[in-house]
């Protein structure tokens, strides 16, 4: 050890930086071979080469001797620095973990700087600028009630939601959740954070507690009703949904609740006989259209497009029948004309569709009359591929003249646009339409017939 800091005290006197093609040693009137000595006690393998090096040295006989540096095999830099000139000597680092030679460097601790982030003294304003940077920072230092609620203050006012969720983790797991319940009542910000938190994570105990101690009782209802999506069994499913009626829901929310409860009750009888059907192959339209879904703990909607497509024709006292769904959901006349004008228009049934819109006064006469209006009609049809004579029919009772001339020239329903111009008596627009249509159709020899009629 005494070698090794004379060594390193004497660099400057060492290494002459003033020539570059030489190197200078001073031995500094110690013995000649002191230091190969000192390198032969941390690295007894080397013990040869340094023995032939020494007696060269002790031939020299002035106070400077000179070596070149392609020359040199052995320097003191390659010394501190664990490094070898050549392959034949052995770096320092490796004659230290020799097990056969002694250790007596101490070990080196790393430099304080690199501590600072897990052991600094920091306030919670630093800590929180730390986090939002994405430094490594311990909060286990912040013990007392006080400095917590000083820190969980300092990242709210930070408005960063990712530090202030790392905190309410950190108060989540040191308080106790009614102190923490408590604290969190007067600070809404964080409060909304843990909630939305607890939700993401599925701590249900947990948040149920929380909206308790709040006298969020709809929010606990909710919470509740929300766990029905977790189970499978459709039997256990409509059980739990029969218990959640009972719950302290405002009046909306219960009459969606028993909706949904009557729902799935009547999608199990329905998928049941259905399945009997398809299996046993006694339905026509199930054998031509398979199913290719289950009805089970589908929307609303879809149960009565499904209703509309496999049992449209099915008497109102059956739980299958449109016109019961219809009745005992509250279904609109607008929601319900268009689930089943597309049911309807799939099948190809173009009969159902032109009932779907006939009605009758109360002198007996009919006419046809649509609640989502007959543009959207057309639209549905179209999507549908009907044929052009049953658009034109739909699109003649579109009540406006221009909606009417564009849906007509949009899907070539040429007999709509020619009496349309007529009833306008408009030359100019069915001359030029004329030129639209195929020579020597039946449309061409109507356009002419209207223009020769003065």
């Amino acid at each position: 050890l005494k070698e090794s800091k004379r060594a390193v005290n004497s660099l400057r006197d060492i290494v002459d930086d003033d020539d570059d093609d030489l190197e200078k040693v001073s031995w500094s009137g110690e013995p000649v071979g002191s230091i190969s000595w000192s390198i032969k006690e941390t690295a007894s393998s080397s013990a040869s080469s340094l023995e032939g090096r020494d007696s060269s040295l002790q031939k020299g006989s002035s106070s400077y001797t000179a070596f070149p540096k392609q020359a040199s095999s052995y320097s003191l830099s390659s010394l501190f620095k664990g490094r070898n000139r050549l392959p034949s000597f052995q770096s320092l680092s490796d004659a230290l973990s020799d097990p056969g030679v002694k250790n007596y460097a101490p070990e080196l601790r790393r430099p304080k700087a690199e501590y600072k982030d897990y052991s600094s003294d920091w306030s919670p304003k630093d800590t929180v600028r730390r986090m939002q940077r994405g430094k490594v920072c311990s909060l286990e230092r912040f013990r007392s009630l006080q400095d917590k609620l000083v820190l969980l203050d300092e990242a709210v006012a930070g408005h960063d939601g990712n530090v202030i969720t790392a905190v309410l983790i950190f108060l989540k797991r040191t308080l106790r959740k009614e102190i923490l319940f408590r604290e969190l009542e007067v600070r809404q910000v964080a409060l909304c954070h843990l909630i939305h938190f607890l939700k993401e994570t599925g701590e249900q105990k947990l948040l149920l507690d929380l909206l308790r101690f709040l006298d969020r009782t709809e929010e606990v209802a909710l919470s509740q009703y929300r766990e029905h999506l977790n189970i499978q069994d459709v039997e256990k499913r409509r059980e739990f949904l029969k218990g959640c009626i009972g719950l302290p829901f405002s009046a909306e929310d219960t009459a969606h609740i028993q909706d949904h409860y009557t729902l799935l009750e009547r999608q199990i009888i329905i998928e049941a006989n259905d399945r009997h059907l398809e299996t046993a192959g006694q339905s026509e339209i199930f054998r031509k259209y398979p199913r290719k879904a289950s009805i089970l703990n589908m929307p609303l909607v879809t149960t009565l497009f499904y209703s509309c497509f496999y049992h449209y024709t099915e008497a109102e006292g059956t739980f299958s029948s449109p016109s019961n769904l219809k009745k005992t959901f509250k279904i609109p006349d607008k929601q319900y004309v268009l689930t089943a004008l597309a049911a309807r228009a799939k099948l190809r049934a173009w009969n159902d569709v032109d009932a779907l819109f006939t009605t009758k006064n109360w002198l007996g006469y009919t006419k046809k009359k649509a609640p989502i209006g007959f543009h959207r009609v057309v639209e549905i049809l179209q999507r549908n591929n009907a044929p052009v004579q049953v658009l034109q029919d739909y699109v003649r009772l579109v009540e406006d003249v221009e909606t009417r001339l564009n849906l007509a020239t949009k899907y070539k329903c040429h007999d709509v646009v020619i009496d349309t111009y007529r009833d306008l008596k408009d030359r100019i627009q069915l001359a030029a339409y004329r030129c639209k249509v195929e020579r020597g159709s039946a449309e061409e020899e109507k356009i002419d017939s209207i223009l020769n009629n003065t």
